[in-house]
């Protein structure tokens, strides 16, 4: 603090030196004011004579005073040109007044640079700097750069930093100089120890766990570095609000200082409090609410008095509340619960005006004082829709984007619905992410608005190919085909075909969300597929097959639909495959017919990386209906995903930002009956590609006898299936963006060779983290991770690292 004195100490001096008058040598006080016959000029090499005399103003014959000496100094300073001015006067030899103007001018900046930055960043120290080259060089603004330099080290926490303004001759001729700023940073201050001075109620310890500005400790992420911006949040918010919700309304920081030892680095934080006293709750009331009842509102009151129960009333008695104590925090927090409440019913306009009364002091066994709140509400009148605009659909037909909108025109305005209408649009992915949130104007002058909502239409269709490699498959190549938005009417169309020499799998799909305009939806599928497995002899599968679904919207519910289908599918086994497919049933070309229904309840938002919401989904499927097809089997699938926003880090309450996600998923299946031939029916487990995902472990490496280590030679006989599964996955998850999700997992599932011996509590247990991504050839994910439950040969654990690789759909 002292070298920064010294600093400002110099600049002070630099502009009275350039500002001050310069005495008029030749003139007596108490003489008449002179008449100038001429006017010479001396100093000056840059400037022309001519700005000197029009700048200065003094005028040739006129009798001049003090005044206007000091006049033409102020002038010819502001020209920023001159470190000195200098005005007098002297006789001619002919003995005629001449006034002699002498200055001396400033050097010409060629240039400036930075010296020993590296702690700091040279950008940020640059940004202090305020010298122009090419200018004259203003000792003023050295000085001020310099200090501004200074400030920054210190704000950095670099107390003992050096900075010094070098000024070096760069051009005799010209008397160019360049300016040169050496920073000697020294060490980081590093805190070694928080001292708080004031406090009664709560202990040091107490006080600093609140505060980013902590002490040194034996841990390495406990390094102690001092921060100007962290010292200001804990001076100005954290230790107000910890004061604040403990009751103490009066709570003030008197000073903070930082006493650092010059020779070690070592630094004391010295924080002086007045805490006040704290204030207990005594009423709790409300005025002007009409739409909402007194009961609705006064609910929202955090300062409720619970009466104990149970245990506690063997320490004080059960009637009495306790006291209550005044948590601002929670004040601040149930009066904007109370302003979104009148959002969502329209009245945008309401004014809920929070107010804190001080009451009669306690009695002299309770001196605390008391407070009483009140909510005092303007709730005026409730905001119509008036229209809703659709802007920057290029493409995307504007009912596709309506039928997403859970607001019409004439509704009354509702803050959730609107957030839920974005939500909807910004899970269609047909635009450009993250989208704007919809703005909203003065429809008339009865306080109706109009809604607008802005989008950017983006590529929506991917391609992607290259090689694959299937396990007992061999190598082949891929080639896929998807548009989401077809014909900018949010049909969906999808082919995948992957070809080589052992196999030949094609796959072609159509969805159209609103059938012939109606709210019904419906889907459409073939596939014909040959695989020859190279390893065990498995032999060859060869499989064709159509399915169409339709969806239902069912009534009062936006989010769930009633989905019924019909499949058909001819399978036909030869090699080892007819093996693995022999049962009881025997059969050359066989036949499966399905019917199925299926119930989907979808409220997830932030598609395809949910950060809200949830997922459920129960399906039954009928396989041999009616006595048609070669097996009769039924088989019921439950699945349920939930997921809840944890914390955010940027944007606003719902656009952009790093957004932290805790994620939970149940799912299980049962097979009823005989599914005869068609062991693909049946449940595998292991791996992320082939059957139900279990990360840390190979493909149809899980199965109802348990692990399978020959799995990692790519055996997959009949035993690797079961006719019933359970799998549960817990994650944390950080959504970077639309396209980037990290998440650490924890994966656990079985498969059960029949539906009586599902048992839940034996599982085999994954854990890992993995990255998600969508780019133009689609969705892709790799993940690390450690099977648990894994054994060798001979039987023994032998726990191990996994990492898998997927391509598809994440939702």
């Amino acid at each position: 603090m002292i070298r920064r004195l010294i600093l400002t100490a110099a600049l002070g001096a630099a502009a009275t030196a350039a500002m001050r008058p310069s005495p008029l040598r030749a003139q007596d006080p108490g003489a008449s004011a002179p008449r100038i016959d001429s006017i010479e000029v001396t100093g000056i090499r840059r400037v022309t004579l001519e700005t000197v005399l029009n700048t200065a103003g003094i005028p040739l014959r006129t009798p001049i005073g003090i005044r206007d000496i000091q006049r033409a100094i102020r002038a010819l300073n502001s020209l920023g040109q001159f470190d000195d001015v200098l005005i007098g006067r002297r006789a001619g030899e002919a003995g005629e007044e001449i006034l002699v103007i002498n200055v001396r001018e400033r050097p010409m900046l060629a240039g400036w640079v930075i010296r020993g930055a590296e702690k700091v960043s040279e950008g940020t120290v640059r940004d202090r700097v305020t010298l122009l080259p090419g200018r004259p060089l203003d000792p003023a603004a050295l000085a001020v750069s310099a200090v501004r330099i200074d400030s920054l080290y210190e704000d950095e926490g670099y107390y003992l930093a050096r900075v010094e303004a070098l000024v070096l001759p760069q051009d005799p001729e010209t008397s160019a100089v360049r300016v040169v700023f050496d920073i000697e940073e020294g060490r980081r201050v590093a805190i070694a120890a928080v001292r708080i001075d004031g406090n009664t109620s709560f202990s040091d310890g107490d006080i600093v766990k609140r505060m980013r500005s902590k002490p040194e400790g034996f841990w390495w992420f406990q390094r102690g570095e001092y921060s100007e911006a962290s010292l200001r949040e804990d001076v100005e918010q954290r230790l107000p609000e910890f004061y604040g919700s403990n009751g103490f309304m009066d709570f003030r920081v008197v000073r903070d200082t930082v006493e650092v030892e010059p020779g070690t680095g070592k630094a004391t934080l010295v924080v002086e409090v007045d805490e006040g006293r704290p204030y207990r709750v005594g009423s709790v009331t409300v005025e002007g609410n009409r739409f909402f009842s007194s009961d609705f509102v006064l609910g929202m009151n955090p300062f409720q008095a619970r009466r104990p129960t149970g245990v506690s009333c063997f320490f004080r008695r059960c009637d009495d509340p306790g006291v209550i104590w005044f948590d601002r925090t929670a004040w601040d927090e149930a009066t904007q619960r109370l302003r979104t409440a009148y959002a969502n019913e329209g009245y945008i306009y309401a004014e809920v005006q929070p107010a804190i009364e001080p009451a009669a002091p306690g009695d002299s066994l309770d001196p605390a004082p008391v407070v009483n709140l009140v909510w005092r509400i303007n709730e005026q009148r409730p905001a119509i829709i008036n229209r809703i605009d659709i802007v920057g659909n290029d493409v995307t037909h504007e009912r596709i984007i309506r039928e997403a909108i859970v607001v019409l025109p004439g509704d009354v305005f509702a803050q959730d619905r609107i957030i839920r209408s974005y939500q909807n649009i910004s899970n269609l992915n047909f635009f450009a992410q993250p989208l704007p949130f919809p703005d909203s104007r003065p429809a008339n002058e009865e306080g109706d608005i109009d809604l607008i909502f802005r989008v950017e239409e983006r590529h929506t269709g991917s391609v992607n190919f290259g090689a694959s490699v299937g396990q007992g498959t061999g190598v082949g190549g891929f080639l896929g085909l998807e548009e989401p938005n077809l014909f900018g009417q949010g049909k969906r169309g999808r082919l995948q075909w992957q070809f080589g020499q052992n196999i030949n799998d094609f796959n072609l799909s159509y969805s159209d969300p609103q059938l012939f305009g109606s709210r019904v939806s419906g889907t459409i599928e073939l596939n014909n597929s040959r695989v020859r497995y190279t390893i065990a002899d498995l032999g060859r599968i060869y499989s064709r097959g159509a399915q169409v679904q339709f969806g239902f919207p069912l009534p009062r519910s936006r989010y769930s639909r009633l989905f019924v289908s019909a499949a058909v599918d001819w399978e036909r086994y030869t090699g080892g495959s007819q093996a693995i497919s022999q049962s009881a049933l025997r059969c050359t070309n066989c036949f499966r017919t399905a019917l199925g229904a299926q119930f989907v309840r979808d409220t997830r938002i932030d598609l395809p990386f949910p950060t809200g919401g949830s997922y459920h989904q129960v399906g039954l499927n009928f396989n041999g209906p009616f006595g048609t097809g070669t097996a009769t089997f039924q088989k019921l699938d439950l699945e349920g995903r939930w997921y809840t926003q944890v914390g955010r880090i940027g944007g606003t309450q719902t656009v952009g930002g790093v957004k932290f996600v805790l994620g939970l998923t149940s799912k299980a299946g049962f097979v009823i009956g005989n599914p005869g031939p068609f062991f693909r029916q049946l449940y595998a487990m292991g791996g992320t590609q082939f059957g139900i995902p279990l990360r840390g472990y190979e493909e149809f490496a899980i199965t109802p006898t348990g692990f399978d280590p020959t799995a990692t030679g790519g055996g997959v006989p009949r035993s690797s299936f079961g006719r019933s599964y359970f799998a549960t996955t817990a994650e944390f998850g950080v959504r970077l963006s639309q396209m980037i999700y990290l998440n650490a997992f924890y994966d656990a599932g079985n498969v059960w060779a029949t539906a009586g011996g599902f048992n839940p509590t034996r599982l085999f247990r994954g854990a890992g983290f993995g990255v998600s991504l969508i780019t133009p050839l689609g969705p892709l994910g790799l993940d690390l991770a450690h099977g648990f439950d894994k054994v060798d040969f001979a039987g023994r654990p032998a726990p191990g690292w996994k990492l898998h690789f997927r391509i598809g759909n994440f939702f």
